[in-house]
């Protein structure tokens, strides 16, 4: 299906469209297109690279992988770095985010998941669902490991914070920039748009991809009751979540590609922080399953 026919099909229903216009992440996409009027600066573009990565890979190792299904372990200060980093990409906080993902695995395109697109279309299961004010709750039944702990509870509670202070850091350095290094061209408007309203609008189409596209596009490497599938492009853009059938084949490695060849950069990234000290015991397939992995690929040479 194109983006096409997706955004066609989205408009004709009255309550797709009561909602991408009533939702701040509506307003997130008009103010983003204010980068086109601030300029250009190579400073910019960095400040745009730079908060797609951490903020990517504070996602998907952070909210994903840790907060979501406990992949590996780490320390409270550590841990609070990555919820606060995390919601910083206004995608509110971990224990929403994790509580709805933990969710999607019990019931996975099933009636109950809330954003598949095979129960429902790929316009809701991509970004619908997050506009539906029905599902702004914390399912706190679900996130009892994560709600012991008062700073996670802070940070879900005034999740505005972590966006206000990326919006604040970004402003200064490029105020800043400006005022000594006026030959860079870049201004505390400029990085503001470019560093957090247009990243952060890259940021959620590229998570969001993990639960549309790899629902419909890509293959299957396990039998799973669902319709996960591996897709190469999006695990490119998401540093390895669009590996998205290993994943719900077993959800609780914390690698996602399961070959060198599957890029999986979150995965790299948390072994160099492994080495660092600041995470550790991360799971990864048990030999069961690639050998189930081995089996399938021999029946399809068949």
């Amino acid at each position: 299906m194109s983006l096409r026919k997706i955004l066609s099909h989205a408009l004709k229903d009255e309550d797709n469209r009561l909602l991408m216009a009533s939702s701040p992440i509506f307003f997130m996409h008009i103010l983003a297109l204010g980068a086109f009027f601030t300029g250009f600066s190579w400073a910019a573009v960095i400040a745009l690279a730079v908060t797609y990565v951490v903020r990517v890979f504070a996602l998907t190792a952070g909210f994903h992988r840790y907060f979501s299904h406990r992949a590996f372990k780490t320390g409270r200060i550590f841990q609070f770095v990555m919820a606060w980093v995390g919601t910083s990409a206004a995608q509110l906080g971990p224990m929403w985010w994790a509580a709805n993902h933990r969710h999607h695995h019990q019931y996975s395109d099933k009636a109950e998941d809330i954003h598949s697109p095979v129960v429902k279309d790929a316009f809701w299961s991509h970004i619908g669902w997050v506009l539906c004010r029905a599902y702004g709750s914390i399912q706190h039944d679900r996130i009892k490991d994560l709600s012991k702990y008062p700073e996670l509870r802070f940070v879900d509670r005034f999740h505005v914070l972590p966006v206000i202070s990326l919006i604040g850091v970004l402003y200064v350095i490029g105020a800043g920039l400006n005022a000594y290094y006026p030959g860079l061209g870049t201004s505390g408007m400029q990085m503001v748009m470019w560093g957090f309203f247009l990243s952060t609008i890259l940021v959620y189409h590229v998570t969001f991809c993990v639960n549309s596209v790899t629902h419909i596009v890509g293959t299957k490497r396990f039998n799973t009751d669902d319709e996960s599938r591996n897709n190469f492009w999006v695990a490119l853009l998401t540093f390895g979540e669009g590996w998205h059938n290993n994943h719900h084949r077993w959800p609780l490695s914390a690698r996602q590609g399961m070959y060198w060849w599957e890029f999986d950069l979150s995965y790299w990234m948390l072994k160099g922080l492994e080495k660092l000290g600041l995470v550790w015991d991360l799971k990864v397939y048990p030999k069961s399953i690639y050998e189930e992995a081995a089996t399938v690929e021999v029946k399809d040479a068949a």
